[in-house]
This record gives C-alpha cells, structure tokens and sequence, in this order.
C-alpha cells in the first residue's frame, strides 16, 4: 500500500512539475506584433513591434549560422543594405523568424511604445513593404518616411 501511495505522490509532482515548465517557456518566449490588415498609409508608419526582449538578431542565414546580434534600445537605428535577411527576437527562448527582402539600402528604427519597441523606417524615403504569410502573399503596406 506504501509504495502505491509513493508512486501517486511522484506522479503528482511530476504532472505537477511539467505544468510549471510548460508555464514557464510560455511566458518567456518573444512575442512579435505583426501590422493589423487593411492598413493604410497615413496610418501606419510601423513595420512589425516587439515586446522588450534582449536583443535582436539579424542573418542572412534562416538557420542563424552567424547572426548579428543587437541589443534593443531606444532610437536605436539598423541600417540594412540590398539582400535578404532573416530576424528574430531573442531572449529565453525565440519568437519565429521573419524574413526581409531589402532591395535598395534602408534604415529602421526601434521606438519605445511603453512595454514594447516598434521598428519603424527611419529614412527619408517611404517603403514599400510586402507582407507574406507562409510564403504567400497577403498585402503590400507603404511605411512614411521619419517625419511623417
């Protein structure tokens, strides 16, 4: 009778155990807030905001081989040149990864907007931004220009 009572009481623990880890990964894992559709240009000068997580990471590898890591501040500006470049938030854990495709020189920005950063371009030129779900294409968004 002991050792079934043992056993319940490991049982327990354990369930009770992964719960908390399950709890814990959740709570820790970046979120990335993606622009809201049917957006239009004079309202939206944000490309994607973020929670304030410890840094950025930026390659032009979808597995991260070499990434360039940036702690995120305020006002803080990442120039990106023509390529494609993959991102994603990291701190515990990693949100998903979002892939840019840059074909003239650009500059963005982090804002802070209270519990989160918001890039937004920080050029004196309006982007053109197309936005893809899973490869497939969903909407093009015009980002104004710093100023704006």
């Amino acid at each position: 009778m002991e050792e079934k009572t043992i056993r319940k009481i490991d049982i327990a623990l354990i369930a009770a155990a992964l719960v908390a880890i399950t709890i814990t990964i959740n709570y820790a894992i970046p979120y990335v807030i993606s622009p809201i559709g049917n957006t239009n240009e004079a309202s939206n000068s944000v490309l994607f905001s973020f929670g304030k997580d410890d840094l950025i990471a930026i390659d032009d590898s979808p597995e991260f081989l070499s990434p360039e890591e940036i702690h995120a501040k305020d006002n803080l500006s990442i120039i990106l040149k023509p390529g494609v470049y993959y991102l994603r938030i990291s701190g515990i854990a990693s949100s998903e990864t979002r892939k840019l495709t840059i074909l003239s020189e650009i500059n963005l920005k982090l804002r802070s907007a209270g519990r989160v950063y918001e890039v937004i371009n920080g050029g004196d030129t309006k982007l053109n931004v197309d936005i893809y779900e899973n490869e497939s294409y969903k909407e093009t968004i015009t980002l104004g220009r710093k100023n704006e």
